[in-house]
């Protein structure tokens, strides 16, 4: 068995224009001061990264690589999250996620060129990651059926097959390029995305015929807010399984409120996310699980909470990570009790020794 790598953060939620979170080198520091000893970094902030770089120059990957290192810290992982959901982007959401592309992209008549945009970005991805020597990468597939995901009004049918067998044009040519790459493109299984539980995911890769590049970053707060069996997912899906975020939530439903939560913000909702350590993820259980089934890599805190703040949460992150890091076993537990029998022993204790 392996022992899982970390503590890791993801720097999505930290960056920002104040100090120390508004360069690469200064949020490895603060990063480190914390004790962890990965960064997982969005490829998508200019403040900390340049993907476009990344994917043309090695000179670019090493210099930041050295940066990290000197702050005693890995880089696990690159993310495109962004640019993933614009893979594949409903027209419902158009407006919204606009946003996650460059200001020259913005406006109903550049939709097209936005989604051209991101399968750049992603095959940038697959480069960059290749450079920096990571092996696996994580992103959102985007949704074009996430509208119709109550099947109210009556789905025509053949609706999610059409919108699938689409999804999964868009994301074959990108996943070829990761394999070419030597990379891991692992899709978190998200809420808003079409590839939101086991399901969907299995519905994906049978259109994909089963690619090898094709995984999963697992995020155990996705599916408490699904009321999901995250455990039981794990086992289904281990061998696909190739990064992990430590992400805390819990569900509370009530006589008024649900899985759907009445369009209510983050902190009236029955499902929301924690400070991990604070919600109601088992994470015993799910490092016990990873190791059991011999997960390759980092556990990376990815911080989100209603409540408290991020500098606690960040802080109090990686302590709890290294807790639930399990040294996996080298040898049996009884290895103090083998007779060390050979074939013509065994024979004899099963009976056999005469025939």
């Amino acid at each position: 068995m392996k022992t899982i790598q970390g503590p890791g953060i993801f720097l999505a939620q930290f960056a920002s224009d104040t100090p120390p979170f508004n360069s690469f080198d200064a949020i490895c520091a603060w990063a480190a001061s914390l004790g962890y000893v990965a960064v997982q970094i969005p490829t998508w902030d200019g403040r900390l990264f340049d993907l476009k770089r990344a994917a043309e120059s090695t000179a670019y990957c090493d210099e930041l690589r050295g940066v990290a290192a000197r702050h005693g810290l890995a880089i696990s992982e690159l993310s495109t999250h962004l640019q993933g959901q614009l893979v594949a982007c409903h027209p419902a959401y158009d407006t919204l996620f606009a946003g996650f592309a460059p200001a020259s992209l913005a406006g109903e008549a550049n939709s097209a060129a936005r989604q051209r945009w991101a399968v750049e970005q992603l095959h940038f991805a697959a480069r960059a990651s290749k450079n920096f020597g990571v092996k696996a990468h994580v992103t959102f597939s985007g949704a074009l059926a996430w509208p119709y995901i109550y099947p109210w009004p009556q789905r025509p049918p053949g609706l999610i097959e059409t919108a699938f067998d689409e999804l999964a044009k868009r994301w074959l040519p990108i996943l070829d390029a990761f394999e070419q790459a030597g990379v891991d493109l692992c899709f978190e299984i998200h809420p808003g995305e079409d590839l939101h539980d086991g399901v969907t995911f299995e519905m994906f890769l049978d259109r994909v015929r089963q690619h090898p590049r094709a995984n999963i970053l697992f995020d155990p707060s996705h599916f408490v807010l699904q009321q999901l069996d995250y455990l039981q997912f794990i086992d289904f899906y281990h061998a696909r399984i190739k990064m992990f975020h430590v992400k805390d939530a819990e569900f509370h439903a009530t006589g008024r409120q649900g899985v759907y939560g009445g369009y209510q913000p983050w902190l009236q909702r029955a499902g929301r996310f924690r400070s991990t350590g604070d919600g109601q993820v088992n994470f015993p259980a799910i490092f016990s699980k990873l190791t059991q089934y011999d997960f390759p890599g980092w556990a990376i805190l990815e911080w989100e909470c209603c409540i408290k703040s991020a500098q606690q949460g960040a802080a109090e992150g990686a302590p709890f990570i290294k807790r639930h890091i399990i040294q996996a076993a080298q040898s049996t537990f009884d290895d103090f009790a083998s007779s060390g029998a050979d074939r013509s022993a065994l024979r004899k204790i099963l009976g056999l020794q005469n025939s």
